[in-house]
């Protein structure tokens, strides 16, 4: 468990569907996640999951304990450790997903000998880009029609781009 001056992140509990539908439900949350809003059994089984994987956080308030988004921090080769956030729209544009991914950050480069932390956006979504910039990390990539989650009516994929960006341990020590 992390806190912070207004915050929780803790490790999910299979009782925090109700707050996950909250957000998962929502199409403008989700937009650009590689799936589509969850109907309410989907949210049951899905808290139910995320309670056993150690790469998914629930981000809370301090006050009451509601579940307002979550960061995901999984580990790849090489010491590094990929971030991933995403928040109910209640609760955007106050400061917690900068509070809640800095203080995810720091327990990473410190508990986990982390070398490198990187994270990954489409550059339609302008608030998670900027966010990522406002945590420190640089753009180190811009890939072009790469990857795609969905497809469109005939089945063919929509291809989308990713900014790829990147921060050494060396540059958060500095910071």
């Amino acid at each position: 468990m992390i806190k912070t001056d207004r915050l929780i992140i803790r490790r999910f509990r299979a009782n925090d569907w109700r707050d996950l539908y909250e957000y998962l439900s929502d199409p403008d949350v989700v937009l650009y996640e590689p799936y589509n809003v969850y109907n309410i059994d989907m949210c049951i089984r899905e808290a139910a999951e995320r309670a056993k994987d150690r790469a998914f956080w629930a981000v809370c308030l301090k006050e009451g304990g509601k579940v307002i988004g979550n960061l995901y921090l999984e580990k790849k080769d090489f010491e590094t450790w990929e971030l991933g956030f995403i928040f109910n729209k209640r609760y955007q544009g106050q400061g917690y997903a900068v509070e809640s991914a800095k203080a995810l950050m720091d327990y990473a480069f410190l508990k986990y000998e982390t070398r490198r932390i990187i994270a990954m956006c489409n550059p339609e979504n302008k608030h998670s880009w900027r966010l990522l910039e406002r945590l420190g990390l640089r753009r180190e990539g811009h890939l072009i029609r790469n990857i795609y989650f969905k497809t469109d009516d005939n089945g063919q994929p929509i291809w989308l781009d990713t900014y790829l960006f990147g921060l050494l341990f060396e540059e958060w020590k500095h910071a």
